[in-house]
């Protein structure tokens, strides 16, 4: 465990998600849970991780400021069971806005094996155990930013190149890096290869959210798109009833979905949006579909059907907690590290990124109660004044979907509504491809379908198109191999493990 900094003037600091100790992580705009534990399955379930070994390095806590030498401990695993040592390819897993309890074996398993990588994945800073600071504070959260997130993966790099080099008797050697990451850490791989060109032969974004918006309303109007016309006017229907009942009898309709504890309506409203929404993100339409669908052609109380679906699945089965979406539990300063994720992640919506999904003006499926103004005022309730996300200065720093970088492979699920702030147009330096099937959703290309639980490997035999993502897969692994060969002409390694392209087994 890392130590904590205990106050702002110490010297030197040595150093998500509300769910039980262990339980695998959701993010606030619900990425994956990586390898499948805790939500969704047992969190020790077996083959779900490649290693849950953790192991620590001494990472600096303001990159930009060359005069504050504190540090904190960042967690960071290592697999090197599909190694060919000691020229294999070193492939880096990026963790996002989560806790990072292992390395999934996802799809990115199959690939280490394929190309004889080893694999290494260092935790976000402030996630999990890797936080600078006991209490989470406004401002103590300041060195929280995809911009020092970065220049933590450029000197991780640089570290565990040394330490390999030293476990292989290597003196300055420099081996072929690959990123990889899905969701945020997806947009993190594609502005690693950006920023960073020189440490990395290339980068996969899987759904990775290059794009900030100010105001996502193409997340909704997708949910509209992935229900199809017979779901999404249950779901419209269901809307309007909700909100016709806060206005007469706002406790009842709150207890009847379990969540009578928000106490703010617009806090409410958002855990129903998530609910609904999670449906087509991961792959699991007909779990929601089919009973609201039902009840709206018999008849039967459509917002009990509802209200059922979100306590059974989302709260129940999925592992949601109504808790997460109460602002005052937000504002908690000290939480324990397996709950801190969502405090965390709000501080990066509400100071950088925004994504923030409110209503369209027309043909909402969501409550049009979650608008700009509810995402405002929650940031100013939660962290103060002055905390605000300049999203046009996040874009023209990192490019948005205009990004200029290069040898960055982006992979979206059909289904999934954060593809539109993902980049969907492809190009010979920067290819997009996307997954197209009825339950392709988020990270799909690494998760296999359904996405929560990833499956073993990222089986993608029950995606309803399993051919899809198989193509897709082989397209990405292409680049992969190409790009790694481009880096070897380049010199790193000197030479080519078998013949003048990397080894890969059949697809």
């Amino acid at each position: 465990m890392a130590s904590r900094a205990v106050g702002a003037a110490v010297a030197a600091v040595a150093v998500l998600l509300l769910l039980a100790p262990g339980a695998e992580p959701i993010g606030l705009w619900l990425p994956p849970p990586t390898g499948g534990g805790g939500r969704l399955g047992g969190a020790a379930a077996p083959g779900r991780y490649l290693t849950q070994e953790e192991r620590w390095m001494d990472q600096t806590l303001d990159h930009f400021k060359p005069t504050d030498h504190r540090q904190f401990k960042q967690r960071y695993y290592e697999f090197l069971d599909y190694y060919r040592a000691p020229k294999g390819p070193i492939f880096l897993y990026i963790c996002g806005e989560s806790s990072c309890n292992g390395i999934p074996n996802s799809y990115l398993a199959v690939m280490a094996k394929k190309f004889g990588a080893a694999v290494v994945s260092p935790e976000h800073r402030y996630y999990g155990k890797s936080s600078p600071f006991e209490s989470l504070t406004t401002e103590n959260l300041r060195f929280l930013s995809s911009k020092q997130a970065l220049f933590d993966l450029a000197v991780f790099r640089q570290y565990y190149q040394e330490t390999l080099n030293a476990k292989y008797n290597r003196s300055g050697a420099d081996s072929s890096w690959f990123v990889f990451g899905g969701s945020y850490a997806g947009a993190l791989s594609a502005w690693f290869r950006l920023k960073f060109p020189h440490l990395t032969c290339g980068s996969l974004a899987s759904s990775g959210v290059v794009l900030s918006v100010y105001n996502y309303t193409d997340f909704d109007k997708q949910i509209g798109e992935s229900a199809g016309p017979e779901c999404k006017a249950a779901l419209q229907e269901t809307t309007k009833l909700v909100d016709g009942q806060l206005q007469s009898g706002r406790n009842a309709v709150k207890q009847l979905f379990g969540a009578s504890t928000l106490a703010n309506d617009g806090d409410f409203l958002f855990l129903l949006a998530d609910a609904a929404a999670i449906a087509f993100q991961y792959g699991n339409p007909d779990a929601l579909c089919s009973p609201i669908v039902e009840a709206k052609k018999n008849g039967t109380d459509l917002v009990e059907t509802f209200a059922r679906y979100v306590k059974d699945y989302y709260i129940g089965t999925f592992g949601a907690s109504v808790a997460s979406y109460d602002q005052e539990y937000l504002k908690n300063t000290t939480p324990p590290p397996a709950e801190s994720a969502y405090r965390l992640w709000w501080y990066q919506v509400c100071s950088e990124v925004a994504y923030f999904q409110v209503a369209p003006k027309n043909d909402s499926v969501r409550s049009a109660k979650i608008d700009t103004r509810y995402h405002l005022d929650l940031c100013r309730n939660v962290f103060g004044e002055g905390v605000y996300p300049d999203v046009f200065m996040t874009n023209l720093y990192y490019g948005g979907t205009r990004i200029a970088g290069s040898k960055i492979v982006f992979a979206n699920g059909s289904q999934d509504p954060w593809r539109h702030a993902s980049k969907q147009k492809s190009s010979k330096e920067l290819p997009s491809y996307l997954i197209e099937c009825s339950n392709c959703g988020h990270c799909s290309d690494l998760s296999g379908c359904p996405q929560a639980p990833s499956h073993i490997e990222g089986d993608s035999s029950n995606c309803s198109s399993p051919e899809a993502v198989n193509k897709v897969r082989k397209q990405i692994v292409d680049h992969i191999d190409l790009w790694l060969s481009e880096c070897q002409e380049q010199g790193h390694d000197n030479e080519p493990l078998l013949g003048s392209r990397w080894s890969i087994a059949t697809y």
